[in-house]
């Protein structure tokens, strides 16, 4: 009672996160086409689970995945990604980030993977990492992040292993699975 109080009257900033997506209504949700079943469960979504299908569908939900409310505000600089790397060799990546508001306060910067040329279907964009920074009012920190070979890859169940194809990747750095704050294009080469 005592830390909801505290965050309620300002004198701590909530900065926790949402794990899942919240729907608008049941059937909104990726399961809703399966439920209730029967005695055998079908699991029909596949690889569109939580907010991939919310994106995939384009159905907006109540609460994205990854939202959160703070006490102040976050600013993103430009997201630093080569433009050119080879398919399979780790991509370094980061930006800036700035407390722009008035109150300490921490945030949780998500990154996501869009793959624009895909030979099998994939979600419009998948998290490859996320980190957390705590800042004081007009601090700003940068935080990176590096994407392995399996940032890019998709498992193949024809070859039964994970394929990373050249071609053109996006690479959104985010608030929330809705709220993209910065996006950098990069092309993979053989």
């Amino acid at each position: 009672g005592h830390a909801v109080a505290k965050i309620l009257l300002g004198e701590v900033n909530p900065s926790g996160k949402l794990s899942v997506t919240w729907p608008v209504k049941l059937d909104d949700t990726p399961a809703y086409v399966n439920y209730p079943g029967s005695r055998t469960v079908r699991y029909g979504e596949g690889i569109f689970v939580g907010y991939r299908y919310y994106d995939f569908k384009d159905v907006q939900p109540l609460f994205p995945f990854g939202h959160g409310l703070s006490y102040t505000q976050f600013d993103y600089g430009e997201l630093d990604a080569p433009t050119r790397a080879k398919a399979g060799e780790a991509v370094e990546v980061s930006l800036a980030v700035t407390n722009a508001g008035s109150r300490s306060g921490q945030e949780t910067i998500q990154l996501y993977v869009s793959d624009k040329q895909s030979s099998l279907v994939r979600p419009p964009k998948e998290l490859k990492g996320f980190t957390k920074v705590s800042l004081a009012p007009g601090e700003t920190k940068k935080v990176s992040f590096a994407l392995d070979r399996r940032a890019f890859a998709f498992f193949d169940p024809v070859e039964g292993d994970w394929i990373v194809e050249p071609g053109e990747f996006e690479i959104h750095a985010a608030s929330s699975s809705q709220d993209i704050r910065q996006t950098a294009t990069i092309v993979l080469e053989k």
